[in-house]
């Protein structure tokens, strides 16, 4: 699925390609280093992604979903939980023997939280906001992407409002760490 359009469009595209990211950790032999390098990437994509969706998304879906403060509570909570499971997925090298066992923590929740937004989230904010502000936020989700952090950062706060202030210092932060320490990029 191709990227664009507007925010429920480009969060799919997103969520396909995190399945493909995971088919590809799970293809890899188990302890090979490139299983490292693989999901260096997921959490690169995982960390941006949620990190625009707490700045527009779920702004979006607590105005104008009905319910939407509780329903953007609990998409919190569910990057909270696998924020943490990204950072300590972070310390494990391909051959821990922690780290297929958080692959597949990881994997559960990220399909659990996605099947969530797809099926229940994201028809209820297609029904509730214009085609314009859908691609409005399309936009918005697209440049928070470009300068959000890379790596999980658990203690920070998951709101709108903080990640708005801290994200863009966090990922350059974050950007020039990946570059010092030789972590893949994309």
């Amino acid at each position: 699925m191709a990227h664009g359009g507007n925010v429920i469009q480009e969060l799919t595209a997103d969520h396909r390609e995190v399945d493909q990211m995971f088919a590809e950790i799970e293809a890899q032999a188990a302890g090979d280093a490139r299983r490292r390098e693989l999901a260096d990437e997921l959490t690169k994509e995982l960390v941006r992604h949620s990190v625009a969706e707490e700045e527009y998304l779920y702004p979006a879906v607590r105005r104008f979903v009905d319910d939407g403060d509780d329903l953007a509570d609990e998409e919190i909570s569910d990057h909270a939980q696998i924020e943490r499971m990204l950072k300590e997925l972070e310390g494990c090298q391909a051959d821990d023997p922690r780290f297929d066992t958080l692959i597949t923590q990881l994997k559960s929740a990220v399909t659990s939280h996605v099947a969530d937004e797809e099926k229940r989230l994201f028809p209820l904010l297609a029904e509730s906001c214009s085609a314009d502000l859908l691609m409005e936020l399309g936009d918005k989700v697209r440049r928070a992407k470009q300068i959000a952090p890379t790596r999980p950062h658990p203690s920070t706060p998951d709101t709108a409002q903080a990640n708005k202030l801290l994200a863009p210092g966090m990922g350059m932060v974050d950007r020039v760490r990946d570059l010092l320490t030789g972590r893949a990029t994309g």
